[in-house]
């Protein structure tokens, strides 16, 4: 399928069970259904030492292991579930200072493949699927995926591509301003969340009063019990506690 617009909850998790079970189309379809959510994440990071391509790709990883820990029985949307998992991926790969290797080591799995794939395909008469790349390899199916796609040219963004049953088309650019939303609507709720949850109660208050209730510093001084004086002082430091934590 096409990176079109997230699938339902009962579709993801048909998925999830169909790519543990070995399914490579429905690891590669939640994959794909995902790159925006990957995407998203990965921007946040940009100018903190590494490159956009490795960030997404270190994404991906966390994305993997999203689809392999995810629990069928939890209550929550996947994305929800994968965010903080390929926040961490990308934490971890940015405080260890790994990107050099997490990077050359996708890019000759992704060589390797490559050459797999042709001598495969030139004795075998068609091209190998990603469970035959996989087993052939006796790497990880996920770990094809990654490296397969590390490897996969940028498309144009002025490619045309089809929408729907009506055969209509569209830039790829315009899809991706129309689709984009989506997924950082989701990267910011989640990733709010982390910092408010970094805050003291009293501090979750303020800035709930403030940016969710939309009251003025008058207004929370009154349900706080301080001055708006003081509520202006809280909120300065709060927010650049927040501005800290985002950037760490």
């Amino acid at each position: 399928m096409g990176a079109g617009r997230a699938p339902d909850l009962k579709q993801t998790r048909a998925w999830i069970a169909q790519a543990r079970a070995g399914d490579s189309a429905a690891m590669e379809a939640l994959a794909e259904a995902h790159a925006r959510l990957v995407a998203s994440v990965a921007k946040r990071f940009i100018g903190r030492g590494a490159e956009y391509e490795d960030l997404y790709q270190v994404g991906c990883v966390g994305l993997v292991k999203a689809i392999k820990r995810f629990d069928l029985n939890f209550d929550v949307q996947f994305s929800t579930y994968a965010v903080p998992l390929i926040m961490g991926e990308i934490k971890r790969f940015l405080r260890d200072d790994g990107q050099v290797k997490v990077s050359r080591g996708l890019k000759e799995n992704a060589q390797k493949l490559r050459l797999l794939e042709q001598r495969l395909a030139s004795e075998w008469g068609r091209n190998p699927t990603i469970a035959e790349l996989a087993s052939e390899s006796g790497m990880d199916q996920g770990d094809v995926i990654l490296a397969l796609d590390a490897a996969r040219p940028v498309a144009s963004l002025d490619e045309e591509q089809e929408l729907g049953k009506d055969g209509q088309s569209q830039a790829r650019i315009d899809r991706i301003a129309d689709e984009r939303a989506d997924g950082e609507h989701t990267v910011d709720r989640i990733w709010l969340q982390e910092l408010l949850e970094q805050l003291e109660p009293r501090e979750r208050k303020l800035i709930f009063l403030r940016y969710f209730e939309e009251k003025t510093q008058a207004e929370t001084g009154l349900i706080l019990g301080v001055s708006q004086v003081q509520v202006s002082r809280m909120e300065g430091r709060i927010l650049r506690k927040m501005r800290l934590a985002d950037s760490g």
